[in-house]
């Protein structure tokens, strides 16, 4: 009799070990090959392979091999840590067969997170139970009664935090917002980040984390700037001078918006008159972007581009004040503007002939100052243009695009050289782009006074027509790419 329960055993022994073992090389090339083909059942089957398996064989060995009886409490604690293992493989397959492979305009892929936990949580609780009432024999009703009354006491002592849970669970029913969305939330502004049983976490602008629990979001207006679509309008607001012809200042806002860049050009910008004011006729300009983060550089390089726009219209940006204006002839206005121009006079090279003794009038010769801020393109390729540009200072790059629409930098333009010579009495559309690279002064020649100075002095028509020839060499070449 001996034997034959020393055989049993042994039996037992060997079956284990073997089934145990074969049972992990087999999960373990199954778990291979999904995880080679990024499946999320792979998870899952870890789980099986590193708790379940070796839990259920520690188990079986307990209870047939060391023969401990059922009723000991080292079986039931060992029954007790096999159905935990077991409860969290359940979860891993329910989440990676529910949620992990769901796509993305199915309804599991819209699952709040924080219902998915709470639902987690109702599975550990049914699960806990089930193993009390089983192993433990624990009396269930017993213990229902008791939590009953402690939960009215926890209830009680968490009912703001419970408050905010419902909330949170109302607010996630509804769906006013996810995780990347940007909104504002009274005044606080950012974008959401996290969305836990709590509250929701934004990281703003100066990217601080403000956290917000539901209940508070439940009783505050929430702007949100990404839904129903991404597309945010911005509203910026400017005055001009009152001599300055509202048309004009609109044309130049307007185009300015178009060329910064992150502005969309579809829905166009809008500009509005808004008001006459104490010192300026206000515009507003309403113009859309398509990330709501990207706000404040979008708004800075639009500020920044109206400033030189503004310069080169000749628009006046006025300060709020009151101004008296007395006329005693010129104004001193003008003589500053003529001292400037005299000074730009003095930097061009010596090739250029321009009486740089006198102060010619800016308005009949001609000529005349304008300034670029670096990133804005002075000529567009494709784009008529009659004028020749001697830089006075900053710098700015010849671009050429090939016949595949692809750009290529051609030449860098500096301090005392000259472009627009390409198209400068042809009639022609440029064949290249010039972008300021850096803050940007030009002094721009009419194609009539370019006649009028190779009148007076011929050998600027030949020093012309060298640099023009070889420029066109280069983007000949760069054409024929």
């Amino acid at each position: 009799m001996l034997q034959t329960s020393s055989n049993h055993l042994f039996i037992w022994a060997i079956a284990l070990i073997v089934g145990l073992a074969l049972s992990v090389i087999i999960l373990g090339e199954v778990i291979y090959r999904l995880q080679h083909r990024r499946r999320p059942l792979a998870a899952t089957l870890q789980v099986v392979r590193n708790l379940v398996l070796p839990m259920f064989a520690f188990m079986l060995f307990v209870q047939y091999v060391l023969q401990r009886p059922a009723s000991d409490d080292i079986v039931k604690s060992v029954q007790t840590l096999f159905w935990i293992c077991v409860l969290h493989a359940a979860l891993s397959l329910l989440n990676a067969v529910i949620f992990e492979q769901a796509k993305a305009d199915t309804w599991r892929a819209r699952v709040p997170k924080l219902l998915i936990d709470l639902f987690r949580l109702f599975l550990v609780l049914l699960g806990t139970a089930i193993v009390l009432a089983t192993v433990w024999n624990a009396d269930l009703a017993g213990l229902v009664t008791a939590l009953g009354v402690s939960s009215i006491v926890i209830g009680l002592a968490l009912q703001d935090t419970l408050g905010s849970v419902m909330s949170g669970i109302a607010l996630l029913f509804e769906r006013p917002f996810s995780v990347g969305d940007w909104l504002k939330v009274g005044e606080i502004q950012g974008q959401v980040i996290d969305i836990n049983w709590r509250a929701v976490r934004l990281i703003t602008f100066e990217r601080e984390m403000v956290i917000i629990p539901h209940k508070l979001m439940g009783n505050e207006i929430i702007r949100n700037y990404s839904r129903p679509l991404a597309l945010h309008a911005e509203r910026i607001r400017v005055g001009f001078s009152y001599k300055d012809p509202p048309n004009l200042a609109k044309h130049v806002l307007h185009n300015t918006a178009l060329e910064t860049q992150g502005i969309l050009k579809n829905p166009d910008p809008q500009i509005f008159t808004v008001s006459y004011d104490d010192s300026a006729i206000t515009y507003e300009v309403k113009f859309f972007i398509a990330d709501y983060g990207e706000l404040e550089e979008i708004r800075d390089r639009f500020m920044s581009r109206l400033w030189y726009a503004a310069q080169r219209n000749s628009l006046t940006i006025p300060f709020p004040i009151r101004t008296l204006y007395h006329f005693h002839g010129p104004t001193s206005e003008a003589k500053g503007t003529s001292k400037k121009f005299t000074e730009s006079l003095q930097s061009l090279p010596a090739f250029v002939p321009l009486d740089k003794s006198t102060h010619p009038n800016t308005s009949t010769s001609g000529i005349a100052l304008q300034h670029f801020g670096a990133g804005e393109t002075v000529i567009k390729q494709g784009a008529e243009n009659n004028s020749l540009y001697i830089v006075v200072a900053g710098s700015a790059m010849m671009m050429v695009r090939d016949t595949t629409g692809n750009s290529h930098e051609m030449l860098m333009v500096k301090n005392g050289e000259f472009f627009g010579e390409m198209t400068l009495f042809s009639g022609e559309t440029s064949p290249i782009s010039v972008t300021a690279v850096e803050d940007l002064e030009v002094m721009m020649i009419s194609a009539e006074a370019v006649n009028q100075m190779i009148d007076r002095q011929p050998n600027f028509a030949r020093e012309i027509s060298q640099i023009l020839e070889t420029r066109r060499r280069v983007v000949n070449t760069i054409q024929n790419i």
